[in-house]
């Protein structure tokens, strides 16, 4: 099984000396925006995320959320109850991504428009 460092993100030297490197490896992905996004409106279970994102496979999902949690984004908590629950939601540093995912939000939709296409927002 997996660890959590086996999802750690590796040394990069471009990563290391570009923070905007940095910034974009932690968020890029084909479903951390919208698990970011998600996760921004509040607390969630797997499969409150699995059935936000249609289309989305467990283990991507999975991979995704890990990622984010060894990147110190996304917290994950196991509740030992009689059917075990588990929530995720997102760290000081995630929250803090909060106010840049609203920035590029507001960037794609002028760029979206600058380029004649239809959003569905």
């Amino acid at each position: 099984m997996k660890t959590l460092a086996d999802y750690e993100q590796k040394f990069d030297r471009l990563r290391d000396e570009c923070p905007v490197r940095a910034a974009l490896d932690v968020i890029r992905g084909r479903w951390k925006p919208s698990i970011l996004w998600e996760l921004h409106l509040g607390t969630k279970r797997f499969s409150d995320l699995q059935s936000a994102l249609p289309g989305v496979t467990a283990q991507a999902l999975t991979v995704q959320l890990r990622q984010l949690e060894a990147d110190g984004v996304v917290v994950r908590t196991v509740y030992p109850e009689m059917s075990v629950r588990v929530e995720y939601g997102l760290t000081e540093h995630g929250h803090a991504l909060s106010g840049v995912m609203d920035q590029l939000q507001d960037w794609g939709e002028a760029y979206l428009k600058r380029q004649g296409a239809v959003t569905k927002l």
